[in-house]
C-alpha cells in the first residue's frame, strides 16, 4: 500500500489511471442506482398522471350522461305534441309518448306523475319514492342526480327491477370483512322535470330513472371513451366500474375469461380512503385478482352522502414487464460501458502525457484569448489523433462562434418582430374583449327592459278599464242632471280633464311597453336641428351650474323617426352629462356623424366624474341612478333607451370612473321594428364600434 501511494505521487501515468478508474468503479454504479430509481419513479408518476386523467374523463362522461337524460325529459315535456295532449287530458296518448321515449332513451322507468308521485298514466303499482329532486321540481326547477332505491322502492315501481338488482356478494381478496351475502339495492340516475301551466304552477312531473346495476352498456360506453384504440400498450386492458357502497354492480373488470367481476368488492385500503374519508385514490390497487393502476372517486347521491365509487384503471403487468426489460437493458449497458471504459483507460495511459501537455498549453492559451494550436505531433496513436482533432475542433468552434454570433443577431431581430406582432395581437384581443363585454351589457339590459315592458303593459291595461268606466258614468251624470249640472259643471269638467290626462299617461306607458304598435309620427329628421333645439332647452341650467357646450355636427344623412321623442332622448342625455360635471371647468361635447350607410350616430361626451365599471351593466336599468338620493328617479336613461330601441337603434356607453362618460345614440336611416338585440350588436361590430 505504501509503494502504491508513492507510485501515485511520482508517476503521472498512475495518477491519471487512478483518476480515470475512480469514476468508473465508484460513480458509475451510483449513477446506475440513481437512474434505476428515477426511472421507476418517473414511470409510475406518468402512469398515475394518465389514470388521473382517465378518471377525470370518466367523471365528465358520468356527469354528461345524467344531464343528457334530463335534457331528453325536457325535450319531451316542452314538445308541442306532448303539451297539447296533456292539455286535452288524453292519458292514453300521453302514455304512448312516454313509453316511446322510455324505449328510445333507455330509461328503466319513466312515469308521468302528480305532484305526490302517483302515476297518471299506465297501470302503476305504487308511487315513486320521495327525493330532494322532487322537492326541487315542485319549485319549478328541473333536477337530476343519483339516488339509491331500496328493494321495496324498486318493487313498487316494477317487480322486474327489484329482481334485476339482486346480486350475490363474492369473496374477494383484501376486501373488508362483512356479514352481507347479497346486494339488493339499486343505484339510479333519476331525472325529474316539472310540467307547468301558463301561470307557472306545477301540475305534473316527468319522473324517470336509469338503473346502473348491471348496466353494461353504460360502463362499456365510458370505457370505450376513456380507453380507445391505441391508448394502452398491447396486453393491458382498460376498465371502468360503478360501485354501490364497496360492491361492483356494473363493471368490465374480468373475473374469469368472458365473465365480469359483478358482486366482488373493493380492497379495504381503497374503501377506507374513498368511502370513509371521501378522498380520491390515485395509486396501485389490487382489483379482484391482479394489480391495476387505479383511480377511485366517491359517488355522491342527492342527499350529499357517499353511496359508492367511480373507478377507472388499467392492468399494471404490461407496464411492469416493459419496465423490467428496460431496466435489464440499462444495467447491461452500464456494465458494458464500465468494462469498455476500464479497458480504454489501461490502453491509453501509455501515450497520454505528451499530447496531454500540448493540449494543456493550448487550453491555457485559449483561456487567455490567444489563438494557439497543438500542431504536428510525432505520436500516431489515438491520443495523437485526438490532439489533431482538438486543433480541428478549435477551428470548428471558432467558425461556430462566428455563426452563433450571426444567428444571435438574426434571432434578436426576429424576437423584436415577434414582440411587435404579439403586441398587435394583444391589442386586438383587448378590443375583442371590450366588444364582448359591451355586447353582454346590451343583452342583459334588453332582457330587463322586456320584463319591465310586460309589467308596464299589465298595469296600463288594468288602469285603462276603470278610467273608461269613470268617463262613461260622468257622461251619464251630466245627462241626468241636465240644467242642474251648471253649479258643478266646472268641477265635473276638471274631473273629466284629469281622467283624460290619466289616459294619456297610460297611453304613453303602453307605447313604452309595445313600441312596435304605438310608434309616433315618423318623418325624415335632421339630427343636427334637433341638437340645436335641445341646446336651447337646457340653457337655463347654466344659471346654477356653469358649463361649456361644444357642438361638432357633421352628420348629413336624415333619419326617419319621431322628432319629439329624439329631442326627449337628447335632452335627457345632456341633462345627465351636465349633472355629472365638476363644479368648475365642466365641458360637454355633442358630435353627430353619418353611420356608414345605416344611419346617424350622436355622441354626448362629458368630463365629469364618470361611471364605475360595476355600474355600467345596470346604467339603463329602470329606477337605477348614480345620482344622490332625491336628485333623480332612475327612469331617464331607461326611457331613452326604450325610445331609441323602438326604431331599431340602440344606446351604448363607455366610461371610466373619474374620466367622464361617452353616450352614443345609434339611429337607423329607416326604422326597423321588432329588431332583436343580436342584429344591433352585429351592426355595431360591423361599424367597428362594439
Amino acid at each position: 500500500m505504501h509503494r502504491l501511494r508513492e507510485a501515485l505521487q511520482r508517476s503521472l501515468r498512475y495518477k491519471l489511471l487512478a483518476l480515470v478508474l475512480f469514476p468508473i468503479v465508484l460513480l458509475m454504479p451510483v449513477a446506475l442506482v440513481l437512474a434505476v430509481w428515477w426511472g421507476a419513479r418517473f414511470t409510475y408518476e406518468q402512469l398515475y398522471y394518465k389514470v388521473n386523467t382517465d378518471l377525470s374523463v370518466a367523471h365528465d362522461a358520468f356527469a354528461r350522461a345524467r344531464h343528457d337524460y334530463l335534457s331528453r325529459l325536457e325535450r319531451l315535456a316542452e314538445s308541442y305534441r306532448f303539451r297539447t295532449t296533456l292539455e286535452a287530458g288524453n292519458l292514453q296518448a300521453l302514455a304512448g309518448q312516454v313509453e316511446q321515449v322510455q324505449r328510445e332513451a333507455g330509461f328503466s322507468y319513466l312515469w308521468l306523475t302528480d305532484t305526490a308521485g302517483h302515476p297518471l298514466q299506465g297501470e302503476g303499482v305504487g308511487r315513486t319514492p320521495g327525493s330532494p329532486l322532487r322537492a326541487a321540481a315542485l319549485e319549478r326547477q328541473p333536477a337530476v342526480g343519483l339516488q339509491i332505491f331500496s328493494e321495496e322502492e324498486l318493487r313498487a315501481i316494477s317487480p322486474r327491477l327489484a329482481e334485476s338488482v339482486r346480486l350475490p356478494l363474492l369473496p374477494t381478496p383484501r376486501a373488508r370483512p362483512t356479514d352481507r351475502t347479497e346486494e339488493n339495492r339499486g343505484m339510479m340516475i333519476r331525472a325529474i322535470y316539472p310540467l307547468r301551466q301558463a301561470d307557472g304552477q306545477v301540475v305534473a312531473l316527468l319522473d324517470g330513472g336509469v338503473l346502473l346495476n348491471t348496466n353494461f352498456r353504460f360502463v362499456d360506453g365510458i370505457r370505450d371513451l376513456v380507453y380507445g384504440p391505441g391508448s394502452l400498450p398491447e396486453g393491458s386492458i382498460g376498465t371502468v366500474t360503478v360501485f354501490l357502497d364497496d360492491v361492483r354492480i356494473s363493471t368490465n373488470v374480468p373475473l374469469r375469461p368472458g365473465e365480469r367481476a359483478l358482486g366482488t368488492r373493493v380492497s379495504d385500503e381503497v374503501r377506507t380512503q374513498v368511502l370513509d374519508h371521501g378522498r380520491v385514490w390515485i395509486d396501485r390497487a389490487f382489483v379482484v385478482n391482479d394489480w391495476y393502476i387505479s383511480s377511485y372517486e366517491p359517488i355522491i347521491d342527492v342527499d350529499g352522502e357517499r353511496v359508492g365509487m367511480l373507478y377507472a384503471g388499467y392492468l399494471e403487468a404490461p407496464y411492469r414487464g416493459a419496465f423490467k426489460n428496460a431496466l435489464s437493458v440499462l444495467v447491461l449497458g452500464f456494465l458494458m460501458l464500465m468494462a469498455l471504459s476500464a479497458w480504454l483507460a489501461f490502453r491509453g495511459a501509455r501515450t497520454i502525457f505528451g499530447p496531454v501537455e500540448a493540449m494543456s498549453r493550448v487550453v491555457a492559451a485559449t483561456r487567455r484569448g490567444e489563438e494557439l494550436r497543438i500542431g504536428p505531433l510525432a505520436s500516431a496513436d489515438e491520443l495523437g489523433e485526438l490532439a489533431r482533432e482538438f486543433d480541428q475542433m478549435l477551428d470548428l468552434l471558432q467558425e461556430q462562434n462566428r455563426k452563433i454570433q450571426r444567428a444571435a443577431d438574426e434571432l434578436e431581430l426576429k424576437v423584436e418582430q415577434r414582440t411587435a406582432e404579439l403586441r398587435r395581437r394583444n391589442d386586438e384581443l383587448s378590443n375583442t374583449i371590450r366588444v364582448l363585454r359591451q355586447t353582454r351589457q346590451q343583452l342583459v339590459m334588453a332582457e330587463k327592459l322586456a320584463a319591465l315592458g310586460e309589467l308596464t303593459a299589465g298595469v296600463a291595461h288594468e288602469i285603462n278599464n276603470p278610467t273608461a268606466v269613470m268617463l262613461g258614468n260622468l257622461d251619464n251624470v251630466i245627462a241626468e242632471l241636465g240644467p242642474s249640472v251648471e253649479p258643478v259643471r266646472e268641477e265635473l269638467e276638471l274631473v273629466i280633464e284629469q281622467i283624460y290626462r290619466i289616459k294619456e299617461i297610460i297611453n304613453n306607458l303602453l307605447q313604452y311597453a309595445s313600441p312596435d304598435q304605438f310608434a309616433g309620427y315618423l318623418v325624415p329628421v335632421d339630427v343636427n336641428q334637433v341638437v340645436h333645439r335641445a341646446e336651447k332647452l337646457i340653457q337655463h341650467l347654466r344659471n346654477r351650474h356653469p358649463f361649456e357646450l361644444e357642438l361638432d355636427l357633421q352628420a348629413r344623412r336624415l333619419v326617419e323617426l319621431n322628432q319629439q321623442e329624439l329631442q326627449q332622448v337628447l335632452v335627457n342625455l345632456l341633462v345627465n352629462a351636465i349633472h355629472a360635471l365638476p363644479e368648475r371647468g365642466g365641458r360637454v361635447v355633442v358630435e353627430t356623424r353619418d353611420w356608414e350607410e345605416r344611419g346617424v350616430v350622436v355622441r354626448v361626451r362629458d368630463n365629469g366624474h364618470g361611471i364605475a365599471e360595476d355600474q355600467l351593466g345596470r346604467i339603463f336599468n329602470p329606477f337605477f341612478s348614480t345620482k344622490a338620493q332625491g336628485e333623480g328617479n332612475g327612469l331617464g336613461l331607461s326611457v331613452s333607451y326604450g325610445l331609441v330601441r323602438r326604431y331599431g337603434g340602440t344606446i351604448t356607453v363607455e366610461s371610466k370612473e373619474g374620466e367622464g362618460a361617452l353616450f352614443s345614440v345609434w339611429l337607423l336611416r329607416e326604422p326597423e321594428f321588432h329588431e332583436d338585440e343580436e342584429t344591433i350588436v352585429e351592426q355595431l361590430d360591423a361599424a367597428g364600434q362594439g
